[in-house]
């Protein structure tokens, strides 16, 4: 076998694993691609802040710290778990509420964290970002 072939086995495996896991969190719709981007983000803008600005409120120094950076996956994938929760509960009840109802409070979540991370950074939000996460909160 090649290094081609073990190259393509490889990324069989990791695609068919991203589609069986994003089938059972309900489909890969806008909400769960919002969900995922913005974790992300939240995810890197939190590295900035404890890795680069020294002022994340996630250690005592405010620099960055491993354990912090675990409990903050921990968490974010304890939130996909609770997706999961929310999907199996609307294929019992045959409906699509709570799925969504929980993605846009993720989203939500997700969105309060990126702009403290970004207020940290000392950058300013636009207005119309801060209205729409408002209107988030309000849809929550």
């Amino acid at each position: 076998m090649n290094m081609i072939d073990i190259k393509t086995m490889a990324l069989t495996g990791i695609a068919l694993s991203g589609a069986f896991i994003a089938d059972l969190l309900g489909g890969w719709d806008t909400g769960l691609q919002s969900l995922f981007i913005f974790m992300a983000i939240d995810y890197i803008t939190g590295l900035i802040v404890a890795g680069v600005f020294k002022n994340s409120q996630k250690s005592k120094q405010g620099a960055l710290e491993s354990y912090a950076a675990w409990k903050g996956l921990l968490r974010k994938g304890t939130s996909l778990a609770v997706v999961l929760i929310a999907c199996r509960l609307d294929l019992l009840l045959q409906t699509t509420i709570i799925r969504d109802a929980t993605v846009i409070a993720y989203v939500a979540n997700e969105l309060l964290s990126i702009t403290e991370n970004i207020g940290l950074m000392g950058v300013p939000l636009p207005k119309i970002i801060t209205n729409a996460i408002e209107a988030l909160k309000e849809r929550e």
